[in-house]
């Protein structure tokens, strides 16, 4: 499984990123244990220093937890990743509202322009 990653930010960043989405989207479930760093850095082509930073970073946003003898496990908290998939969608929209604003739309035509384009997304 190739990603291709970016120079915006850092690869470990960009790992965090599209784990936070495995786990808000249920394909790393709440309280599942993960594989070994080792075998997450072949499946992301990084170095294992780079994997074990990038879930670190998830340990210290409490997404997940390890336990010494057992290995490491994806957050059981559904209210934090709830918080964290609430708080990205609102990421977003912060993002998509403020480049509707660059392309001329006024703040009352952008509810209008949504829900029309996601009526012809059905």
């Amino acid at each position: 499984m190739a990603f291709e990653f970016n120079d915006n930010k850092p690869i470990y960043i960009q790992i965090v990123d599209i784990l936070k989405i495995k786990i808000i989207s249920g394909e790393l479930e709440a309280g599942s244990k993960l594989r070994s760093v080792r075998d997450l850095a072949l499946d992301f082509e990084v170095n294992p220093n780079t994997m074990q930073r990038a879930l670190s970073e998830l340990e210290r946003e409490n997404l997940m937890y390890s336990q010494r003898t057992s290995g490491r496990f994806v957050t059981d908290d559904i209210d934090t990743i709830v918080h964290l998939r609430e708080e990205m969608a609102r990421i977003e929209i912060a993002e998509l509202y403020s480049m509707l604003i660059k392309l001329g739309y006024k703040k009352e035509e952008l509810t209008q322009i949504i829900l029309r384009n996601l009526k012809e997304m059905e």
